[in-house]
């Protein structure tokens, strides 16, 4: 049998085992997809080999140790210096990033996005940032602290922390922190935010499966928006395609994926 995880801290909430499990179930793939709890990410090539994966996924705060562990990074995760899918194959692992393709996936839902304000540094930050300004978008990136903004400087994009923030007008501002996910936070201040969401189109959030009080804040805004369900989804069949075990469409893991989450 094929083993899979996904690597986290917080993990339990993670439905990626139900998206992938459901595909191997539908399609009789002798596979297992299961969560693991990762409190420190230097160690996730040990623990990786240590649970015999063939593959796994990595969410917050662990997609740049991911990266630190492959031994080959293929595709856009070279470039963003970040992985959030992992893959073992002739005694190597190889690292790959699935997070912004399934973003602009789910971007499709909104009209003429040209000028992106994403807020927060991290991992996913860093994917979608460096994938907007190769779709030639205009982005800024809005951190509490100044400490990890230089990477998006360095390829372009505008920043600004919260002490130094100068309010513009955008098509979408993205969350990718993860406030909202553990507690009722919102991931910078509430009047800063209402500012913001009076000079946008549309709002998203990377987390998914709930109401975060970001998106309600967007709601009392009657601004449209999107959690990170479709997101989700998209990554999630390109990561399952990745692993290599089977030779399904991209049709087939959709459906199969799409129904895991209504059952």
């Amino acid at each position: 049998m094929h083993l899979f995880t996904i690597f986290g801290n917080p993990v339990h909430h993670s439905k990626s085992p139900l998206m992938h499990n459901k595909v191997f179930y539908d399609y009789g793939i002798d596979a297992c997809y299961t969560r693991t709890l990762l409190e420190d990410g230097s160690k996730l090539k040990e623990v990786f080999l240590r649970l015999g994966l063939k593959g796994a996924n990595v969410t917050v705060p662990h997609k740049e140790a991911a990266f630190a562990a492959c031994d080959e990074v293929r595709g856009f995760a070279k470039r963003a210096g970040v992985v959030n899918t992992l893959v073992y194959h002739d005694k190597k692992l190889i690292g790959y990033n699935t997070d912004a393709d399934g973003f602009l996936f789910a971007m499709k839902k909104f009209q003429n996005v040209k000028k992106v304000l994403v807020i927060g540094a991290g991992g996913t930050a860093k994917a979608l940032v460096m994938r907007f300004l190769e779709e030639n978008l205009e982005v800024s990136v809005l951190n509490r602290s100044a400490k990890r903004l230089k990477f998006f400087e360095s390829i372009g994009a505008l920043t600004f922390t919260w002490d130094h923030f100068r309010i513009d007008s955008y098509d979408l501002v993205l969350n990718t922190t993860s406030a909202g996910l553990e507690e009722d936070s919102l991931p910078a201040p509430q009047a800063m935010l209402e500012t913001i969401f009076d000079h946008t189109r549309y709002v998203a959030d990377a987390i998914y499966g709930k109401l975060t009080p970001f998106l309600a804040l967007a709601q009392t805004k009657k601004l449209p928006f999107i959690d990170g369900t479709d997101m989700l989804i998209a990554q999630g069949v390109l990561a399952n395609e990745l692993f290599g075990i089977h030779t399904l469409s991209k049709e087939q893991i959709l459906t199969s994926m799409r129904q895991s989450l209504t059952l």
